[in-house]
């Protein structure tokens, strides 16, 4: 029994291995054959990896703003030109080296007599990239930039210069050239006095109004003053040195103490610098240096009260030399400032202030410093509890309107309704209304402040002698001046407000520079009630050529309401 059972196991497993072995020889071969779908799965595999691929390409474009206009990529060292456009920085080498202004679609043409890093486009369009899981861009070479102008150049139809500067002798403009084509008429003494390490009383002596605005024969720059943080000191002479003392070993420990870890090192080297850039005005110059002033810049939002006070105030300080005001906002400093203005510490807003108004005071500085945003954040600090911020920002403000672009934003951040309720209460009212007269030279100006009834306004505050100094009634004038080129829309405000009663008066007891305006007021007022007179009918059938030059001489040759062409800007005031 025993054999038979084992026999019998031997046959039922004897079948079985052959079955097996059949049947792995049988998947071997069918393996062979279908090597072919085993590549295609492969294959498939492959095709699988590539749908990330269509996935970035259906990813949304960069922002416009992001992308050169020349280049049309992405900026790896955007700079802000004069005419507020931004550009890769060696596309505007390019362009100055060949002498080209490029003109945009839907922008002015550009301007490149200065040009300041834009560190906060920079940083955004690093930010974009790595959310958007792209590499950075990187700054192209000369050569590459110049092919790319000159592609630009053919398509607009415009030829380069023959004389052609290459890279390696291009002409470098220096800071002082730079400060030297500004014209500042008249000259401004920049060497006050510098702010104090000690806590300032909390009475802000303000001076008179009178002071703002003088009756030299040459046109004052008015407000071209000092901020309100500054002490008094004695002056010194304007002129720029060229040839820089050594930096001594004090000032050597300073710059590496700005830099250090320990928060009572930095906060005291801060003190030592606003020392001494307060009492030895000759240091300003050569310690505004650009490792000092990126150390500034990283202190400027500390979270620590004491060094972020005494970081600003030691750059209102530096920025009162007058080379150092480029210099300064091309370290990228404004940005940190205006951070500050939005969000600092009640002193640390009035030095804020005072620097970006210290700023201002350079030509080359105030578009760029509109560009970058502290428009709206002095406009919002006219409000503010310390006084001394709110007559720096008015002062800001009034610079940085005298131009164009920073007055359409002003109109736009909706300040004509603002400045006109401060001077309705009486609330710093000169500035204001010098302010007003720099809105009221535009035409979206002009229009919004005559939908606000600025006219009516103004002229309640003559007609009730609100204004306490005769530089403010000259202001009002010259307020209602620049409104005047609203046209009958004005004539019809003005007649309505009894604006032209309050003119003679202001005609026949007023300084003379306020009789002037008054005067061309009236004049351009009555020849266009002269015009309203005329008899169309009368004029229609008597035939146009021969009552053209019957009916001309009536608005004095030419100009608006008879005063000709030659009528002065309404900054005069």
């Amino acid at each position: 029994m025993e054999f038979q059972e084992g026999m019998v196991r031997l046959m039922m497993h004897r079948p079985e291995e052959k079955q097996w072995d059949f049947q792995r020889k049988k998947e071997t071969e069918k393996g062979t054959e279908t090597g072919t779908p085993r590549r295609k799965w492969k294959l498939f595999h492959r095709s699988s990896t590539a749908i990330p691929s269509k996935a970035q390409k259906k990813q949304p474009p960069p922002p416009g703003e992001f992308l050169c206009p020349i280049s049309g990529s992405l900026m790896a060292d955007p700079v802000i030109v004069s005419s507020g456009h931004s550009f890769e920085r060696t596309c505007v080498e390019v362009c100055k080296a060949l002498n080209f202004n490029p003109t945009l679609p839907d922008a002015p043409t550009a301007d490149f007599s200065s040009v300041i890093p834009n560190l906060a486009l920079k940083s955004t369009i690093t930010s974009w990239c790595q959310k958007s899981s792209i590499d950075p861009p990187k700054p192209l070479d000369y050569s590459s930039a110049e092919k790319l102008v000159r592609t630009f150049m053919a398509s607009r139809g415009q030829k380069p210069n023959t004389q052609i500067k290459r890279e390696d002798d291009k002409v470098v403009i220096s800071e002082k050239e730079l400060i030297q084509r500004v014209k500042e008429n008249p000259p401004v003494n920049f060497n006050h006095a510098a702010t104090e390490v000690a806590r300032r009383p909390t009475h802000f002596y303000s001076r008179s109004e009178e002071s703002i605005l003088t009756t030299a024969i040459t046109r004052p720059l008015p407000l071209a003053t000092r901020p309100s943080c500054y002490s008094s000191s004695s002056s010194s002479s304007e002129t720029e040195t060229l040839t820089l003392n050594p930096i001594s070993p004090e000032e050597e420990e300073i710059v590496t103490n700005l830099r250090s870890h320990v928060v009572f090192e930095v906060e005291k080297a801060l003190i030592t610098l606003r020392k001494i850039t307060r009492t030895r005005e000759e240091t300003r110059a050569h310690l505004c240096t650009y490792q000092l002033l990126s150390a500034l810049r990283s202190l400027i939002t500390s979270k620590y009260t004491g060094i972020q006070v005494n970081s600003v105030a030691a750059l209102v300080n530096l920025s009162l030399e007058k080379t150092n005001k480029i210099k300064i906002l091309r370290s990228g400093i404004v940005p940190p400032l205006i951070d500050v203005l939005k969000g600092g510490s009640m002193e640390a807003q009035e030095h804020a202030s005072g620097a970006i108004f210290s700023l201002a005071l350079n030509d080359d500085n105030k578009t760029a410093i509109g560009v970058l945003g502290a428009l709206a954040p002095l406009l919002h600090l006219l409000r503010s509890e310390s006084e001394r911020t709110r007559h720096d920002s008015a002062l800001a403000l009034y610079h940085l309107s005298l131009v164009q672009t920073n007055r359409s934003k002003l109109v736009k951040l909706g300040a004509v309704p603002v400045l006109l309720n401060m001077a309705k209460s009486g609330h710093m009212t000169g500035r204001v209304l010098l302010v007003l007269c720099n809105l009221g030279t535009c035409t979206d100006g002009r229009v919004a402040m005559l939908d606000a009834g600025a006219v009516g306004c103004v002229a309640e505050m003559l007609r009730r002698g609100e204004s306490d100094s005769e530089s403010t009634r000259e202001s009002c004038v010259a307020v209602l001046y620049a409104l005047s080129y609203g046209g009958l829309r004005f004539k019809a405000l003005a007649t309505a407000s009894g604006a032209v009663e309050v003119l003679r008066n202001v005609e026949a007891a007023g300084s003379e520079r306020a009789k002037q305006k008054a005067r061309m007021i009236v004049e351009m007022m009555k020849g266009r009630e002269e015009e309203e007179d005329v008899d169309w009918e009368e004029l229609l059938e008597s035939g146009f050529e021969s009552t053209q030059s019957h009916s001309r001489p009536r608005f004095g040759g030419g100009g608006i309401g008879g005063i000709g062409g030659s009528r002065p800007n309404s900054s005069e005031f």
